[in-house]
């Protein structure tokens, strides 16, 4: 017994507080039922193609790289070819600031087209594994309740081939982080030789089981906060699924009469027959109003359109449209946030473009030296250490040479004017500047050292270089006269 049926005085909800739960808090588990129709023929087209992409896109290759390799071990991003390193944060924000300002204006315009039509959450629960519950509950082709109990032989059956996809989903995602060719020796190897990722893999099985198998539809609704971002992304001109209150209320169920069908009806077009409820895969009800367990898959728009052809009604009662035209208002499809998101979206992307187009083949970053800041020699220069961290950003080893660009009194020591660099290496490399004296002003020395690779690349960097004030110069040469 619930606790507000032992303690009456609790405050009672006037409905469902969310769609997954009963009034008593208990869980409602849904088992929507399957509404042919064509949007659910296009979604099923758009889903298996995101799976297959999602399957071959580890093989695929792009100048001997892989299209995706998201290598976290060794810290090295391969996006379409071009490989991100842990310096290039300003790709990195650029890039997600990007990806945001992308969802903010998809939003804007066709509402959450994502999650009911490309999101891998709503892809594989929809496509993969309700299809495979229908198919072992007897409920292939219509969805909703099994009719009987469900022997236990096929539910064990069912666990079974939800491990199994599960199980390739995890390896597959993997894939992408470690490579086709790790993978492939791993899966055929010892997990013992690899018991790291083997973790991993069944980490990701266990919470994809979970997830799938038990969690399903709350994803959406508890954990995802996309839906209720919607509140501040959509506008009244963005398209949602709605339905047509103004056509359907009041609502009412056809009664059999002998009188012609226009003295008959006296209520809306909608006759309460519950259809978009019974195929919602969040289980609400459409004809609330917007909300948001809302994910825009239109199995409501596919169900009402076949109840209002059987009844000689015409379809469209549920549809894609905006708030601004279910209530007779004119649609804009020029407004603020529509002109802003993709103007701040085309600067953004380039500037990410021109930078990726002029990015050097090596990252160089010069420091002071450890220490003394300067050394006077004993032949009386002034020696300066710094510490020149280098970093080879190209697909083959490189040789990089160190020099004084703009001052013929500065010279870099003959130990440290080369440095050899493998793919993908770097190194802390200690520089030794020497320059006499007279060149420092107040103490100090501006000099460029400038980086040159054997591809003809130049790099220059401004350095600081410590010495003597003038006078302590002069008293120098005043005791060596």
């Amino acid at each position: 017994m619930s606790a507000v049926e032992t303690n009456p005085e609790l405050l009672q909800p006037e409905g469902r507080v969310l769609s997954t739960l009963e009034k008593d808090g208990s869980r409602r588990w849904l088992r929507p039922r399957l509404a042919p129709g064509r949007f659910l023929s296009r979604r099923r087209v758009v889903a298996y193609l995101l799976i297959a992409i999602f399957t071959v896109t580890p093989y695929l290759t792009v100048r001997g790289k892989p299209v995706i390799l998201l290598d976290v071990v060794h810290r090295r991003f391969t996006l379409l070819g071009v490989t991100f390193l842990p310096t290039d944060m300003m790709f990195l924000a650029l890039f997600m600031v990007s990806v945001i300002l992308s969802v903010f204006l998809l939003t804007a315009l066709l509402g959450r087209v994502w999650c009911g039509w490309a999101c891998p959450q709503t892809v594989y629960m929809e496509f993969l594994f309700r299809p495979l519950e229908r198919i072992f509950t007897g409920r292939s082709g219509v969805g909703g309740k099994p009719r009987g109990q469900v022997p236990v032989w096929r539910l064990v059956l069912l666990y079974a081939t939800y491990f199994i996809a599960s199980f390739y989903l995890a390896h597959t995602f993997l894939s992408y982080f470690v490579g086709v060719e790790a993978l492939r020796h791993w899966v055929f190897g010892s997990p013992l030789d690899h018991l790291a990722a083997f973790t991993i893999v069944m980490f990701v099985t266990v919470m994809m089981l979970f997830n799938f198998g038990f969690f399903r539809e709350q994803t959406c609704i508890i954990a995802c906060p996309y839906g209720r971002f919607q509140s501040v992304l959509l506008d009244k001109s963005s398209l949602i699924i709605s339905y047509d209150g103004r056509r359907g209320e009041p609502r009412g169920a056809i009664k059999k009469t002998s009188l012609p069908i226009v003295e008959e009806k006296k209520n809306g077009d909608c006759i309460d027959c519950d259809m978009c409820v019974s195929v919602c895969p969040t289980g609400i009800d459409i004809r609330e109003g917007l909300q948001f367990e809302c994910i825009g898959c239109a199995q409501c728009i596919d169900a009402c359109d076949t109840v209002m052809k059987k009844v000689g009604r015409a379809t469209g009662l549920i549809r894609y449209s905006s708030q601004a035209g279910m209530a007779g208002e004119k649609t804009r499809m020029l407004r603020p946030r529509v002109i802003i998101y993709p103007s701040v979206l085309l600067v953004l992307v380039s500037i990410l473009t021109f930078l990726l187009a002029t990015r050097a083949p090596a990252d160089v970053a010069v420091m002071r030296g450890l220490g003394l800041p300067f050394v006077t020699m004993p032949d009386g220069g002034i020696e300066n250490t710094l510490r020149v961290k280098l970093t080879n950003r190209t697909d083959h080893a490189m040789r990089l040479n160190l020099s004084v660009v703009g001052r013929d009194d500065v010279v870099v020591s003959a130990a440290d004017k080369a440095v050899d660099l493998a793919v993908g290496q770097t190194v802390m490399q200690p520089v030794h500047l020497v320059a006499p004296p007279r060149a420092f002003q107040l103490g100090f020395l501006d000099a460029t050292l400038r980086v040159s690779g054997d591809d003809g690349a130049v790099i220059d960097r401004a350095c600081r270089l410590l010495g003597p004030m003038k006078h302590e110069v002069e008293e120098h040469e005043h005791d060596e006269h």
